[in-house]
């Protein structure tokens, strides 16, 4: 079945399509999940909140209305943001709390050993203070952003800045990473 036809089931109170659909679709929780840090908070709440988004994009697809998948990534998206965003409890502060975690270097690696796992969680929280002192908060916030994949335009709209401004916090935030790294 295609993931339309399930949700079709679903909204036709079909349980075991919705399992299909959430064994489906966990991964892609997770990983839209794991990109934010919550104040206060585990990744778990936030892959709950996910899970919520999941739950109302499958109630709010219209048949025709576009791929599923799309409208799901971007439901399950906006349901985790907006859990951060409320629990700073400041309409345009929210970020100031919370940040994508940026993968540094390459992609997370699982180890045989625990101990490699721990010594490179380490490395990249090292990396990642060491970044928070050269850079404004803006610059920190726009380049993990932007290492995580987020547009120009999505950045923009989390951080309640103009593009331009985005895209000049990205470069000076380049430059200075550029001069910290060949000192």
């Amino acid at each position: 079945m295609s993931d339309e036809q399930l949700v079709l089931a679903c909204q036709s109170g079909d349980k075991s399509a919705w399992e299909k659909l959430y064994i489906k679709y966990k991964p892609t929780v997770l990983s839209i999940a794991r990109r934010f840090f919550l104040s206060g908070g585990e990744t778990e709440d936030l892959v709950q909140e996910g899970m919520f988004g999941l739950y109302s994009a499958v109630n709010g697809f219209k048949s025709g209305s576009g791929s599923f998948p799309a409208f799901a990534n971007r439901c399950i998206h906006n349901r985790i943001v907006d859990a951060v965003k409320k629990s700073n409890g400041a309409k345009h502060s929210a970020l100031n709390n919370f940040l994508p975690i940026m993968e540094v270097g390459a992609e997370w690696v699982s180890h045989d050993n625990p101990e490699d796992e721990i010594i490179s969680r380490e490395e990249k929280h090292e990396i990642l203070q060491e970044m928070s002192k050269v850079l404004s908060s803006l610059e920190f916030k726009a380049i993990i952003m932007y290492t995580d994949g987020m547009s120009m335009a999505e950045i923009s709209s989390a951080l309640g800045k103009n593009p331009k401004s985005i895209d000049n916090a990205i470069n000076r935030a380049k430059n200075k990473l550029q001069n910290l790294l060949t000192e």
